[in-house]
């Protein structure tokens, strides 16, 4: 952008200067009967405009071509970024051949749409020299007859066809720049693109959240797919420190999308929320998310790393005694740790944030039901006064949740005390398989 600020500063002054010069160079020019005074003035003007309309006309494309230049690399790249991430699910299918036409496919989008640039460059490169080189003769040509009548000399015939170059230099850096030009509008298309996206996310209704410390209420809360079907409807309900919910329901009737609505992240969505603010507020999903860097970072993920060792004692307590040597080793763990030990981890970070509520979205499907009831146990034992959220379809977390919410779908629902509930600091541990 810099360069292309130098190259219009330039042709302004470029422009300027040598068009005084021309203007006092050109004589009369008679064209179709008519004598135009200072004719070559008007005629590098005409010029330059025909031209920059046949190089708009042939450059134009390469708008569309760059944006989808982006476009295409963006996809190969996200292609590769995945097939590295499922690597060992890829390999289990033995998967290789339909990756490696997917692979093949999105290249080939991305060398065809490259040669398309190329061939459509060459074209307005092209066009772009011609019109260069016919500048040159052109106001010999123009100038002639009046050379050939004495009317000027053969110096001054040079002079003009000198300025006329060099205003019609100056008037082409759009044309010239053209292609350059098309590469910033596609990138700010796609800018553009991005920016429209989020106003439009930023438009969509939502839950009325309000933020209140060691609480969990909803009122009157309706949760709709995007086509409006309805998930749940008018579901009310408040839980106080220590107190526990079971979400409950058959796959596909909204669990999850419930969470998403209470969380903020689900739009459509009516209703008020009133839960502890995202400081005292923790969401457990099914697989958790590890930033890239230490496993101390991981643990302590989205908080700050603290210098303390409470991390090695949150990792026996779960269970991951094994990695306490490896806390501050540097690695993509999530290759690293099965998805057990992933959920083990996630809820080493409730330990350790320790929040007023925590939402768990099936946060123990990996684990076994040893494990599974140690780890809830565990938050229990560790933070007595913690609001539990969970969804799951285990019988075994009945005894760690005092109410129980059944999700019966079409917007139904219903809501009541967990049968068989016990208080888990008088549960056994049960043993760890």
């Amino acid at each position: 952008s810099l360069t292309l600020s130098m190259g219009v500063l330039d042709s302004v002054v470029s422009l300027f200067s040598f068009s005084i010069i021309l203007w006092g160079l050109s004589g009369a020019l008679a064209m179709f009967g008519i004598e135009i005074p200072r004719g070559m003035v008007f005629v590098v003007y005409i010029y330059v405009l025909i031209a920059t309309i046949f190089a708009v006309k042939v450059g134009h494309p390469l708008m569309r071509l760059a944006f989808l230049s982006e476009k295409f690399n963006a996809d190969f790249r996200y292609a590769l970024v995945r097939i590295r991430e499922y690597a060992e699910s890829i390999a289990f299918f033995r998967g290789e051949n339909v990756e490696r036409n997917t692979l093949g496919i999105r290249f080939g989008n991305l060398i065809g749409n490259m040669w398309a640039i190329v061939s459509r460059s060459l074209k307005f490169q092209g066009l772009n020299l011609v019109i260069s080189q016919i500048a040159v003769v052109f106001p010999l040509i123009i100038q002639a007859p009046r050379f050939f009548s004495k009317q000027i000399t053969l110096g001054d015939m040079m002079q003009t066809a000198q300025a006329f170059g060099q205003v019609q230099d100056a008037l082409s850096f759009f044309r010239n720049a053209y292609d350059d030009f098309a590469s910033y509008r596609a990138i700010m298309n796609r800018l553009t693109g991005f920016l429209d996206s989020i106003d439009a996310a930023q438009q969509l209704p939502g839950a009325q959240i309000d933020y209140q410390q060691n609480a969990f209420i909803v009122d009157g809360l309706t949760v709709k797919t995007p086509t409006q079907v309805a998930l749940v409807e008018n579901l009310s309900f408040s839980l106080m420190p220590a107190s526990s919910l079971l979400i409950r329901g058959r796959s596909g009737v909204g669990k999850t999308t419930l969470l998403r609505a209470v969380s903020g992240l689900w739009p459509y969505v009516e209703g008020d929320v009133v839960r502890p603010d995202v400081e005292h507020a923790l969401f457990l999903p099914q697989k958790p998310y590890l930033p890239l860097g230490t496993l101390r970072t991981a643990l302590h993920y989205p908080n700050l790393v603290l210098n303390d060792d409470s991390a090695a004692e949150v990792l026996r307590q779960c269970q991951l005694g094994h990695l306490i040597g490896r806390l501050d080793d540097p690695a993509d763990w999530t290759q690293i740790l099965s998805l057990g030990e992933q959920q083990r981890l996630a809820i080493g970070r409730v330990l350790l944030s320790r929040p007023q509520v925590v939402f768990l979205d099936e946060a123990s499907s990996a684990m076994d039901e040893g494990l599974e009831h140690a780890m809830y146990q565990l938050m229990r034992e560790s933070l007595p006064q913690l609001i539990m959220v969970s969804v799951g379809h285990r019988s075994s977390l009945a005894m760690f949740h005092a109410q129980e919410l059944v999700l019966l779908g079409s917007g139904k629902w219903r809501l009541g005390a967990m049968e068989g509930w016990l208080d888990a600091s008088e549960t056994p541990l049960l043993p760890v398989v």
